[in-house]
């Protein structure tokens, strides 16, 4: 919907609505100088505190997502109470229920579920995170609307379900480096004076267009070193302005990308990690006192997100980074997913950036599968895939060139990387979890023999869900496996292609007395899944 301020409109449930306010009254610099918010009351008397935008020149908008269906009321507060055009504006919306199909807006916002353990959505329909990593997928070498729209189905089609997507302040390069420009410009003008209303409207196209095919935008504010560079003041502002613009989306919020992480060429380096902790700390909770939809908040960080805040509570998930040296990363990998699940506060814990399939001409797809099929299986929430050459958007007239460092990550066209094998394969491994609850997964190293230890990661993993399914993922399909500790129930056992998604069923499985069951011999020696379903 949109429509003129102080007019009765009509929206639908969960989906974003729009409507303008323009003042008469002229300020010579409308960003800075005013600030609006319209409170909205929903049909059971809760009241949402939406802050505006500023759209360019005498303009403001809002934008809002009326969780249920009903009638609302709203109003309008203005840090210039004596502007009525933009104070004390007051209206009507009618709301009908959401009919389309959508799954985002079917089934409502995306929030930490009550396990602590994974996400679902505001009707209880658990959500799986499978990321994808386009940090600097707003600029303009992925072209609008032919390159954005060309990728996302290429997503879609695959099974992701989020991409992690930067606003603008872009990691390994200099601020207002020319490769970070959209079709409009930069986010900010020189200086960081005030925000560009016109580069934001070019961003909006592409994170509507996610949200509008299934895809969950995860709007990562900055990279972590530009807030020694703009101050807390102004990346406070910022924050506002990513909640106007884009929280009436299904969306999740992270921080800053390696938050704790100084500028590369940083001569003052302690003091920036300490003030860039301290700093983002103060943002987040100024993130969740700001956004009226409180939506999960993380960092991606040079670890943990744990860490890159001063106190975790802060935080509603764990994003963990852990590597890019392919096999060399698996311990690390493994022991942050289980020391984090292990940490307090619970909360979900997801690995947000792991060995980019093709950097440094390594991490190929077996890499890929070992990463996925681990981590879930130990216990994560979901996991992000990342391809090199995709994430800084390589183009094919003009590779991205060098980082601040004077070194080049290389890669192919962001066109060539998206079809590296890996990405299709975890969504194979998505589609195989979806048939079951697999948001009851349980990790059971125990089930299997042998099994991964901290003296080798390269051993099978197994997870359990109870009384449906379990779980076994081979990293060599060497020697057979033998199943331990069962369920006293009948299984149909089979053999699952990681690669290609391929079944070889071996019939029945009856465990003993004691819960146990000799595997067959692998097909070949790859890695494989086994799956032992209770149900048939």
């Amino acid at each position: 919907m949109q429509s003129d301020s102080g007019q009765s409109g009509f929206a639908m449930q969960n989906c974003p609505t729009e409507w303008s306010y323009r003042t008469s009254k002229q300020y010579a610099d409308p960003f800075n100088e005013v600030e609006l918010d319209v409170v909205f009351t929903t049909p059971s008397g809760q009241q949402h505190r939406v802050p505006a935008f500023w759209s360019g020149g005498s303009i403001w908008r809002v934008r809002y997502a009326p969780p249920d269906a009903g009638d609302y009321k709203f109003q309008t507060f203005c840090t210039d109470v004596s502007n009525r055009d933009l104070h004390g504006v007051s209206g009507t919306l009618t709301v009908a229920p959401y009919a389309g199909e959508d799954s985002l807006y079917r089934h409502g916002s995306i929030y930490v579920a009550k396990d602590k353990r994974h996400f679902e959505q505001a009707d209880g329909t658990p959500f799986f995170w499978l990321g994808d990593t386009w940090w600097m997928g707003l600029c303009r070498r992925l072209g609008w609307p032919d390159d954005f729209e060309a990728l996302t189905a290429d997503r879609v089609q695959k099974g992701f379900t989020v991409v992690q997507i930067v606003a603008g302040l872009y990691p390994d390069m200099d601020p207002f480096d020319p490769r970070g420009a959209n079709e409009a410009g930069f986010p900010w003008q020189q200086s960081y004076s005030r925000i560009n209303p016109a580069y934001f409207d070019m961003a909006d196209l592409r994170i509507r267009y996610l949200a509008d095919r299934g895809i969950a935008p995860c709007i990562v504010g900055c990279w972590g070193y530009f807030l020694p560079l703009m101050g807390i003041k102004k990346m406070k502002q910022h924050w506002r302005y990513l909640i106007a613009r884009w929280g009436a989306y299904p969306v999740f919020w992270c921080l800053a990308g390696e938050a704790t992480m100084p500028f590369y060429l940083s001569k003052t380096r302690d003091r920036d990690t300490a003030m860039q902790k301290q700093g983002w700390s103060e943002i987040a909770r100024y993130v969740r006192a700001t956004d009226p939809y409180h939506h999960p908040i993380t960092v991606h960080p040079s670890h943990s997100a744990r860490d890159s805040v001063n106190d975790s509570a802060l935080l509603d998930f764990d994003m963990l980074q852990t590597g890019h040296g392919g096999r060399e990363s698996v311990p690390n990998t493994i022991d942050s997913v289980d020391h984090s699940l292990a940490s307090s506060p619970k909360m979900p814990v997801l690995v947000g950036e792991v060995c980019y399939e093709g950097i440094m001409q390594a991490s190929w797809q077996e890499v890929q599968r070992f990463m996925f099929w681990s981590c879930i299986l130990s216990g994560a929430g979901g996991h992000t895939y990342g391809a090199n050459g995709l994430w800084q958007i390589n183009t094919r007239e003009k590779p991205y060139g060098l980082s601040p460092h004077g070194h080049s990550w290389g890669g192919p066209p962001w066109e060539v990387a998206a079809q590296l094998p890996g990405s299709r394969q975890l969504g194979i491994g998505k589609s195989l979890l979806e048939r079951y609850s697999w948001w009851k997964l349980e990790p059971r190293p125990d089930l299997v023999e042998p099994h991964w230890t901290r003296e080798n990661y390269w051993q099978p993993f197994a997870a359990q869900i109870p009384e449906e399914a379990v779980i076994a993922f081979s990293p060599t399909g060497g020697k057979a496996l033998q199943f331990r500790n069962l369920e006293p129930r009948r299984y149909k056992g089979a053999f699952f292609n990681v690669s290609d998604g391929t079944e070889q069923s071996f019939g029945d499985v009856q465990p003993d007395a004691t819960g146990m069951w000799q595997a067959p011999e692998f097909p070949i020696f790859r890695d494989w899944v086994i799956v032992l379903d209770s149900k048939g």
